[in-house]
């Protein structure tokens, strides 16, 4: 059986997730869904996908279609995920899942109701070695977790004429590092430990009051080039967050924080964690996937590898290359959606069960980044329901 998937947004994360998919058994990237006729025509021959939409009704009726993922700005979510599951349609979102709770929380509720698979793309948490932490706090091996600290830094708007759809407020929402990155670092904490965050207290800074839009279209993280012409751009006011650090506590009484950034010169993607608890303390650092680290008091501190031979066996099955065989970011979405269509396939898989990443999540998600805004906003602690 081979399930046919059509990917609507076909920018820098919607070639991610054709890419990924092709690296599925039985998963077809059978059509795409660009903005205009011209781009998606365009996509479909450079990419080699036999069929193209621009129009979005006209996708949903092809019935040939089983499964739908959403790669669009954040304001098109929504409607186009209800309109999917109306459609009965498999459904794989990006993050965030809506603009606000209520949107998210009536999505929740409809793909529940409809027994179609819906999962929201927190891709990170899909590292083989952040499955290995996730083991190995299961496991006891860490102690009782009393704090929590790390990262998510980014520089691709490092310039004032850097710009994307994602710094306008009314494409991206109230939050933007928040939203993007942030989400993906709470959802990996909350993920990997079993905690939950309980309460918040947030400061954001914009540090490009104005940004330069580029009269010309360009892909997220594609390379700018900066012209000297002043006709060539808009200078546009900036409502959205370039930086913010947060302090959590969890429900366990841990305390901890983060700070994300998409203006830090030099970090390209890079998200770090570390996790102390009573026995010890453990970290990891995207920019080093392949690797774990264990500090100790007592003893040596510790590397762990990738090696599929080497970490818990309930783990090894999120490692497909033995040790020295480097895995990171693409293989995150393979690892993702190989639970997302196994799950399709599978008689046995009930909606609801959490083997993946589903709305509940994303509805999860919004509830922080909401409560992260406000807590900001009014300058106090916000507890997070």
């Amino acid at each position: 059986m081979t399930v046919k998937v059509a990917v609507v947004g076909v920018g820098f994360i919607g070639t991610v997730h054709i890419e990924a998919l092709r690296r599925l058994n039985g998963v077809e990237v059978a059509a795409i869904m660009g903005s205009t006729q011209e781009k998606s025509k365009q996509k479909a021959e450079q990419l080699g996908v036999p069929k193209y939409y621009w129009n979005y009704d006209e996708l949903l009726n092809d019935s040939e279609i089983e499964s739908v993922h959403i790669c669009t700005p954040n304001n098109m979510h929504f409607e186009m995920c209800k309109k999917a599951l109306l459609a009965g349609k498999h459904l794989v979102c990006e993050k965030p899942l809506a603009m606000s709770v209520d949107e998210a929380q009536q999505l929740s509720k409809l793909a529940l109701q409809s027994g179609l698979i819906h999962a929201i793309c927190f891709n990170v948490r899909y590292y083989p070695l952040l499955q290995q932490l996730k083991s190995m706090v299961l496991h006891g091996e860490l102690g009782e977790i009393y704090a929590v600290n790390g990262s998510y830094m980014q520089d691709w708007l490092f310039f004032y004429t850097d710009y994307n759809w994602r710094v306008e407020s009314g494409l991206s929402g109230k939050s933007r590092a928040i939203a993007d990155v942030g989400s993906h670092w709470m959802d990996l904490l909350e993920s990997t430990t079993g905690l939950k965050i309980t309460e918040v207290i947030a400061d954001f800074s914009t540090v490009h009051k104005t940004r330069k839009k580029s009269l010309h279209a360009m892909d997220t993280y594609t390379g700018k080039v900066v012209h000297s012409d002043p006709s060539l751009y808009r200078e546009v006011p900036i409502d959205t967050e370039d930086y913010a650090n947060v302090l959590l506590r969890l429900d366990n009484g841990a305390k901890g924080s983060f700070t994300v950034s998409q203006i830090h010169a030099g970090r390209k993607n890079r998200v770090y964690v570390e996790i102390a608890g009573t026995k010890q303390t453990v970290a990891f650092d995207s920019e080093h996937p392949n690797y774990l680290w264990v500090g100790r008091r007592d003893g040596n501190n510790q590397v762990i590898m990738k090696d599929p031979s080497l970490l818990h066996t309930e783990v090894r099955r999120y490692a497909d290359y033995p040790g020295g065989h480097n895995e990171g970011y693409p293989d995150t979405f393979k690892q993702l959606f190989k639970e997302i269509y196994a799950a399709m396939t599978s008689k046995e898989h009930k909606i609801g069960t959490k083997v993946y990443p589903d709305f509940s999540d994303g509805l999860r998600e919004q509830m922080l980044c909401e409560g992260i805004v406000r807590s900001h906003l009014e300058s106090k602690w916000v507890s997070i329901l």
